[in-house]
């Protein structure tokens, strides 16, 4: 687009560079109208450091605002009188090419701004690690024209290589090793059967050896501890730069500025590092897609999912998503022939798989007759007893905290705040609530449905069951793991370890058991992929128990339903399939893509209204949220997606210009349905 002059003139004294003497600047500021590349002058001072990428600070208006450098060009847009760049923040090329690129692709896939996306993509500056590598560049190299990085070398497939269980799986590494681009998607046995991390590892080493570059993307900080605990044993050796926002800014940015400048061939991180700069990039790695915290959560609130499939396409790159389950967007890309599968046969499946008990089906029924008024059903005990014999014990809870959500205790109401309406939970064994929203002590608390003041507990959290279990099991050590209390591991004596979803440690050789409690309450919850997530869930609880051949079992405390029918097949690509089937009957996402806007009244509906949609898009709403909120879906096909993201940002773009109300937009964020 053309870039708007942002002063009438500019001094006829400035000289500017003698060669591409334009630079191209995208702006760091959120507002959609402004979302395109600017032309500013390079002057001749500045010529040697406003390299491509390089973060400049420039004036707007009345503004100094902050940009990177996309390119140098020799003209100006026609009609432009470009003023001057401010300043070189650093002439280190922070902003990739390729990433540049694929940052463009999001935004307009997701219909936001290419500076919304940036802000995930590069960290932000620190002035002492960038003086650090200004000086390194600037020292003699021992070899010219060397990369800093290791020579390829040829890639041997090893007879204990962990695809080797995996059906197609050594001819995936072999195309890797060969400079190819396969793109598979694969449900990884339990633990015992190799680590998920020895099959990322093997994969980045075939990439390596092709002279690529490889990017391997987790959820949270436990398993980019994991990974780079393999990576490191590895006998290759290879240096690797790890991107993660809690080790702080320093650490971050010099790790980033490793990979930015070819220092390194392999990037591991969360999120954020889905647009991780590399150089050649080969391979694009992501662990448990499902992952809620792979989610981005600001705007323009990307799945780090979607952005290395769009990395992928646009490189010309390989993809491998591995996961204990399967979620419905990576069966699409099997089901669509996007991607292969590397599974295991069905015998090599159940030679690893740990047995699996249902406490609700009918043969356990009959056993327990109080299977109904029990939150430790009577076969979940007696596992518990019998594997604390030889072994840990894993217990998975649904919640945090001691009793997390309360209710009345005569008409079930949910208990809720006085004074903001936030829910009112019990808190280290006290026996007063307090909200979780404002912090208020409710000791006068009376429910606004009937008037009775005694409170119940809807749900009971991991503290909770902790101290329940502590008094039940005197002699047995009881060890806690939640997200805001983390354990990575543990040892293979006889305890009792309750953890939340996500946050199990491991355990030296296996769980000898498992018990997955909450399941009715799991699934009962209402939205889209509540199955999904609960199914994701326990197969990650059940990778880390012992196979049934070792005694190895998981009880889960459900009744019976498709998604515990799977557990105990151990079929996560099937109930995958059936998703994405269901979806597809009643054209809810992935089967579709889908789109929520959320806003004041009058301005989501106003905003609606202006779009000019294709036909194929089903429109529904208004739905009337709190305090005079609307919310709009949008659902549309896969081949009108281009021109729905481009009419949204116009929407947005048209509601800035004319300083309207902002409505919130997310694109394919299913979370919100």
């Amino acid at each position: 687009m053309a870039a708007e002059p942002v002063s009438p003139s500019r001094p006829s004294s400035l000289e500017p560079a003698p060669v591409l003497p334009i630079a191209r600047v995208v702006l760091e500021q959120p507002v959609p109208h402004l979302d395109h590349p600017f032309d500013y002058l390079v002057p001749l001072s500045l010529h040697d450091d406003a390299v491509p990428g390089a973060r400049v600070s420039v004036r707007f208006g009345a503004q100094k605002l902050g940009g990177f450098i996309l390119e140098r060009r020799d003209e100006a847009e026609p009609g432009v009188s470009p003023i001057p760049l401010l300043k070189v923040i650093t002439a280190l090329p922070v902003l990739n090419p390729l990433v540049a690129v694929a940052a463009r692709a999001v935004a307009d896939r997701y219909a936001g701004t290419l500076s919304d996306v940036l802000r995930a993509a590069i960290p932000p500056r620190v002035a002492s690690v960038d003086k650090e590598f200004i000086a390194a560049t600037a020292e003699p190299s021992d070899t010219e024209g060397a990369s800093g990085t290791p020579a390829a070398s040829s890639y041997v497939l090893g007879t204990t290589n962990p695809w080797r269980h995996y059906e197609g799986g050594e001819q995936f590494l072999t195309e890797l090793a060969a400079g190819g681009n396969p793109r598979a998607v694969a449900t990884v046995l339990p633990e015992t059967a190799g680590d998920w991390a020895e099959l990322a590892r093997e994969a980045m080493l075939a990439t390596v050896s092709s002279g690529r570059s490889v990017v391997m993307v987790v959820p949270d900080a436990r398993d980019l501890q994991h990974l780079e605990s393999t990576l490191q044993s590895s006998a290759a050796d290879l240096p690797f730069a790890r991107l993660n926002a809690e080790d702080g800014p320093t650490p971050r940015y010099r790790n980033f500025l490793s990979a930015a400048l070819g220092n390194v061939q392999v990037v591991v991180g969360t999120r954020s590092a889905a647009l991780a700069p590399v150089e050649k990039p080969g391979l694009y790695v992501l662990w448990q897609d499902a992952d809620q915290s792979l989610s981005e959560p600001r705007a323009p609130y990307q799945h780090a999912r979607e952005v290395l499939l769009l990395r992928a396409n646009e490189e010309g790159a390989a993809l491998l998503v591995l996961s204990t389950s399967r979620s419905a967007e990576a069966q699409r890309l099997v089901a669509t022939g996007w991607a292969r599968e590397l599974a295991p046969s069905r015998d090599v499946r159940r030679e690893f798989s740990p047995r699996v008990v249902v406490t609700g089906d009918d043969f356990e029924r009959e056993k327990d007759p109080f299977l109904h008024a029990s939150r430790l059903p009577r076969a979940a005990w007696q596992a518990a007893q019998k594997a604390l014999e030889t072994g840990p014990v894993l217990i998975q809870v649904a919640r945090t905290g001691f009793i997390p959500t309360t209710s009345c205790e005569r008409c079930r109401t949910a208990a809720t705040c006085m004074h903001c309406h936030g829910p009112l939970s019990f808190t280290g064994g006290s026996r007063v609530p307090s909200c979780g929203w404002c912090g208020r002590v409710a000791n006068a608390w009376s429910c606004s449905v009937c008037g009775f003041t005694r409170l119940r507990a809807r749900s009971i959290g991991a503290d909770r069951t902790a101290e329940e279990l502590g008094r039940a099991f005197p002699k047995v050590p009881v060890v806690s793991a939640t997200g805001t209390h983390p354990k990575f591991a543990v040892s293979s004596q006889p305890q009792l370890v309750v953890a939340t979803p996500c946050a199990e440690p491991r355990a030296e050789g296996g769980y000898q058991a498992a018990l997955l409690l909450d399941g009715d309450r799991s699934l009962m919850r209402e939205g889209l992929r509540v199955a999904e997530e609960v199914m994701h869930r326990w197969f990650a609880a059940a990778s880390l128990v012992k196979p049934a051949s070792k005694g190895g079992l998981v009880v889960i405390a459900a009744s019976q339903s498709d998604a515990t029918q799977a557990m105990v097949r151990a079929d996560a690509a099937g109930f995958a399939w059936r998703e994405l089937e269901q979806r597809r009957d009643v054209n809810l996402p992935p089967a579709c893509r889908s789109a929520v806007i959320e806003g004041p009244a009058t301005a989501s509906d106003q905003f609606v209204a202006a779009l000019n949609l294709p036909e194929t898009v089903t429109t529904l709403g208004p739905v009337w949220m709190e305090e005079g909120q609307h919310r709009w879906l949008l659902f549309f096909p896969y081949a009108a997606g281009a021109q729905v993201a481009r009419e949204l940002k116009s929407g947005k773009v048209r509601s800035s210009t004319h300083r309207w109300p902002m409505v919130s937009v997310r694109v394919d964020d299913s979370s919100m349905l």
